[in-house]
């Protein structure tokens, strides 16, 4: 057997592998010796038929496998010691069709290459890691909630400004009919809050979705419909009203604290406020890591130059997938698809420069400490360590789910490699301004 390979340019290689007839020849006639062996063909007793009928029966099909295997392991092994960069997959070049009684055979196969390039963490300008806060609007406004969350409901006669109303949505020809609870406040706007003002039990307020709530959620929950159908919605609808009651809030004492956090867990006012706020700021950071780490990627996606064997992928892309794609649809994939494997090439640079590892140990403690958190949310505190050792490898003996917790581990520990040599500012804000800024105003 003889591989060459020819370097067409950085990007692109053609690997020839001969085979010769000595190859395979003595693996061949082991099988079919076997087959001899064990063959049931009408006629002749079991172990007495004549190879010749054997090597016609089953001759070619077993050189075809044979061959392709000695093929295949011939070309990875190749690969390996070459240590050859790829992308996709080597694709075998077309050629007219193969004549199995020659004994030798020759066959080409195309190569995309990696690139070659260096990666910079350190951009000209700032990243901005956003160190964001709970303010007192937020603090307040949740300590409002859970008043209103554990006070009591008392029935009133007319609806007022802050009522809780309840009714029923409907449309015939949308075929819209959902019952619901609102407040006034959610409304866009004073117009359709005043239709409400003063209506009893019974009442049938008409209002035009158009312009009803600030955010099509509101409008999909209220109406129960798609996202689809709720985007630009301009329909008439009426609202029955059922129920109207006042929330009276909760007070803000002992009580109402070891509900929340249990025995003396907090014991006043401003110590309620600062769980908030510490268990706000909490939920923050992955917010800030996520904006981060996606600001990051963004960066190197675009300071980082190289070219890619473009031809090369778009004609992989063609029979990789699970359904065949023509010229068209390739590179219409690959296009998509760019970005994301220019970003996996960085990321797979960064990575071993940088000796980033996920050992069997990491994947093992997150997916323990995940478990740890799953079971405390249904109130088991202490889980002895056989529990989580065998849950976690049921976990784990999903290699799927494995395979996500270790990319998940990976990219953690890209965020601390990106917080510890990134040129990064911190900026500190309020979750509200930090929205505001980041996805605009809201």
């Amino acid at each position: 057997m003889n591989i060459t390979r020819e370097n067409r340019d950085a990007l692109n290689a053609v690997v020839k592998v001969d085979i010769a007839k000595e190859d395979y020849s003595d693996k061949v006639e082991k099988i079919l010796t076997d087959y001899r062996r064990t063959a049931n063909i009408p006629g002749f007793r079991k172990g007495h038929v004549p190879m010749g009928m054997v090597k016609k029966q089953y001759g070619k099909a077993v050189l075809v496998d044979e061959v392709n295997k000695l093929l295949q392991e011939a070309l990875n092994k190749y690969l390996t010691e070459e240590k050859l960069d790829v992308l996709g997959q080597p694709l075998p070049k077309t050629q007219d069709e193969i004549d199995w009684d020659a004994g030798d055979f020759s066959f080409e196969f195309e190569l995309g290459l990696a690139p070659e390039f260096e990666v910079s963490l350190k951009s000209k300008k700032a990243i901005t890691h956003y160190n964001i806060v709970a303010g007192d609007k937020m603090i307040n406004d949740q300590v409002e909630n859970i008043q209103k969350q554990y006070g009591k409901l008392i029935s009133q006669t007319t609806v007022e400004k802050d009522s809780e109303i309840t009714g029923t949505f409907k449309n015939e020809e949308k075929a819209i009919e959902n019952t619901i609870t609102l407040t006034l406040d959610k409304f866009k706007g004073s117009s359709a809050a005043k239709k409400f003002v003063g209506a009893k039990v019974g009442d049938v307020i008409t209002l035009k979705t158009k312009g009803l709530y600030n955010e099509d959620q509101d409008l999909m929950h209220a109406l129960k419909v798609s996202q689809d159908d709720a985007k630009g919605l301009n329909i008439e609808v009426t609202f029955t009203v059922t129920e109207i009651n006042e929330r009276e809030l909760a007070d803000l004492n002992q009580e109402l604290f070891d509900k929340l956090f249990g025995k003396d867990g907090v014991k006043s006012v401003t110590e309620l406020k600062g769980k908030i706020k510490e268990d706000a700021e909490k939920q923050f950071i992955q917010q800030s890591d996520q904006k981060l780490l996606n600001d990051v990627t963004e960066y190197l996606v675009d300071s980082t130059k190289f070219d890619l064997p473009a031809e090369f992928l778009q004609k992989w892309m063609q029979t990789a997938g699970e359904e065949q794609l023509d010229e068209v649809q390739a590179k219409e994939e690959y296009q998509k698809s760019e970005k994301s494997l220019r970003y996996q090439l960085i990321e797979g640079k960064l990575i071993t420069e940088n000796n980033v590892q996920v050992t069997l140990e990491d994947i093992k403690g997150h997916a323990k400490n995940m478990i740890r958190t799953q079971m405390a949310q249904f109130g088991q505190m202490n889980p002895s360590d056989k529990e989580l050792e065998d849950i976690s490898a049921r976990v784990l003996s999903n290699q799927d789910e494995a395979r996500r917790i270790s990319e998940q581990l990976i990219s953690q520990k890209l965020l601390t490699l990106y917080k510890e040599k990134a040129n990064i500012k911190t900026k500190e804000l309020t979750y509200e301004k930090f929205v505001k800024e980041v996805y605009g105003d809201k």
